[in-house]
């Protein structure tokens, strides 16, 4: 009996012994997650500092003067509530117009039959596979002729009209994964194709919904190209075009600019780390089934 016990405590304690590779493998995760917060440092610190510090070589990694004020002063200077009023004039409709828009389309293409499914379907990664510079242009071409350019629209149309080639093939693969004993019991209850998406599958759908809408929301936060190509005036910028105005209009004041970006970078690591949970499960659960 005794030694019984002695050689459930040995394996035990073979159990807990750590493997060397293991210990490797962390390290490489701590090393690698450490390099990736140097420029995220790198642009606090800036913020903290004199301009002049900001390019002192060899390098400060701390400022001789913790200057607070910067931030006080990027936003005394910056015309920081209407460009974050002008970011979620377009943010806002554009995440709840592509989470819509890809989810009826996943709808659609993962559990209606229909003749021609699986051709859309093939459109659909084949939009994947197409460079966003390619239709640029015509895309451009597009909105001006129709007098769209220097309004939002181009935003808005191409999130409720679209939804995006990468969210739909997300939305499809999750809700492919989804027993259709779920739509056969409500059809036979009476419910239409409709009660069945909005009542039974939207909730379902939810961790996948959750990450579109991350995506979206990261892809409109930090958009710099449409901006740019579409909006000509000062007074309709975004944070990430204003911050560009930022630096022609104050002689390149680098510190001020690394404030302002910081300030804008927090709101997308917020969201991030509280959906992380909905985030990984969708992106788990898009790849059980084909």
């Amino acid at each position: 009996m005794a030694k019984s016990k002695e050689v459930q405590a040995l394996g035990k304690l073979n159990k807990q012994r750590v493997r060397p590779s293991t210990v490797i493998l962390y390290i490489i995760l701590i090393a690698g997650t450490l390099v990736s917060l140097v420029p995220l440092y790198w642009m606090f610190r800036s913020s903290v500092m004199s301009n002049a510090e900001i390019f002192v070589f060899p390098p400060l990694f701390f400022p001789s003067t913790w200057r607070w004020q910067n931030y006080v002063k990027t936003f005394q200077n910056f015309a920081a509530l209407m460009y974050l009023r002008n970011t979620l004039w377009i943010l806002v409709p554009c995440v709840i117009g592509t989470v819509l828009t890809s989810a009826m389309a996943g709808y659609s293409l993962g559990r209606l039959n229909y003749p021609g499914r699986n051709l859309w379907f093939i459109l659909t990664i084949g939009a994947m596979i197409l460079p966003g510079h390619v239709v640029l242009i015509p895309q451009y071409l597009t909105y001006s002729a129709v007098r769209l350019t220097n309004t939002y629209w181009p935003f808005y149309l191409a999130a409720w009209f679209g939804g995006g080639a990468s969210n739909v093939f997300l939305m499809r693969q999750f809700m492919r994964t989804l027993p259709k004993d779920y739509d056969e019991s409500a059809m036979i209850d009476g419910a239409s194709r409709v009660q069945i998406f909005l009542r039974i599958l939207v909730p379902l759908c939810a961790p996948i919904m959750i990450t579109v809408a991350i995506f979206s929301f990261m892809a409109y936060w930090n958009d710099f190209q449409g901006p740019l190509i579409y909006l000509r005036s000062d007074t309709k910028f975004t944070l990430a075009l204003g911050i560009l105005s930022l630096r022609g209009a104050y002689s390149s004041k680098w510190n001020y600019i690394m404030a302002a970006s910081l300030v804008m970078v927090v709101p997308a690591i917020i969201l991030f780390a509280i959906g992380q949970r909905y985030f990984i499960e969708g992106i788990v659960l898009t790849g059980v089934k084909g």
